[in-house]
């Protein structure tokens, strides 16, 4: 039986994973790649090399420790997490079975995708799915983005500081009457699109344009790069029954990285912490490590 077991390859389950080890926990990371969000490089034309999102080098030094010592990861997925006395039953679509006194989970969050025409083809070529990460390349450039949730607004009015000019294409009404929404409605910076859906994305190496609809009918709009902000889904489906998620399926942790299941604890975009940098998962990586410990010593 392992002390410690680690569901999730990215920032957040590697570092908790170095952390348990160095701290002689007998450790095992699941998880079926390595490295997370940081495998995906984002650019925009004119900015070819320089990548936004810090931490990268720090967690390629994690996975390198953790490759070398190999006995440490398994590269499979989980696809269930089984309470039994005083441990936990971790199962694999591999077919494995591992139990530990303990489990992280850190199997963060993917986007909601749009599946139009373009867009797999510029992921990452001035297409991003994260403002949060990427609006800082945006400076004095025109900017789109998709999106009506407070996280699609929130959003806009960043890119809105620094970029030239930013369209929101707006699905639905979404929260375009809050506040925020009115506020963004008398920014001359920003031009509303609303009732409309994006339809493709345009470019040859790079986001050069997009094609919406609405209410007029088509239209081309020139754009230096493109946000999707229609949400992300947690990957928490194997604890949907430990009563550790929200209503969003994130996982609810404390300040500690600690969830309402004793000996469970959590870090990353899977949770209910508002995250998406690599150098905050980083940080709740190890906290969700030490906290671990700590259960761990004191059992």
């Amino acid at each position: 039986m392992f002390d410690l077991i680690i569901i999730g390859g990215g920032p957040a389950g590697l570092t908790a994973a170095v952390y348990a080890l160095n701290k002689r926990l007998e450790t095992l990371l699941i998880s079926e790649d390595l490295g997370g969000k940081t495998v995906y490089a984002f650019t925009v034309k004119g900015y070819e090399g320089h990548e936004v999102i810090r931490g990268g080098d720090l967690v390629e030094t994690f996975k390198r420790q953790l490759e070398y010592l190999h006995f440490a990861h398994q590269a499979d997925r989980v696809t269930k997490v089984v309470p039994a006395d005083k441990h936990f039953a971790v199962l694999t679509q591999g077919g494995k079975r591992h139990e530990a006194r303990a489990v992280i989970v850190a199997t963060g969050a993917l986007p909601k995708r749009l599946d139009v025409p373009g867009e797999k083809k510029l992921v990452g070529k001035g297409l991003s799915y994260s403002a949060l990460s990427h609006a800082p390349l945006f400076i004095e450039r025109e900017a789109a983005l998709v999106g009506s949730s407070v996280r699609a607004l929130s959003a806009t009015a960043e890119l809105a500081w620094i970029a030239k000019h930013v369209h929101l294409i707006l699905p639905d009404a979404g929260e375009i009457d809050s506040p925020l929404g009115k506020k963004l409605r008398a920014n001359p910076k920003v031009t509303l699109y609303e009732k409309t859906e994006l339809k493709e994305v345009h470019g040859d190496e790079f986001v050069e344009s997009i094609v919406v609809q609405g209410k007029g009918g088509k239209q081309e709009i020139k754009v230096d790069g493109l946000f999707i902000e229609m949400g992300v889904v947690p990957g928490s489906t194997f604890a949907a029954d430990l009563g550790i998620t929200d209503a969003n399926g994130r996982v609810k942790v404390d300040s500690k990285c600690i969830t309402s299941r004793a000996g469970i604890f959590a870090a990353g975009d899977v949770t209910d912490v508002f995250i998406e940098q690599v150098l905050i998962a980083i940080g709740e990586g190890a906290k969700a490590a030490l906290s671990a410990y700590e259960y761990l010593i004191n059992q």
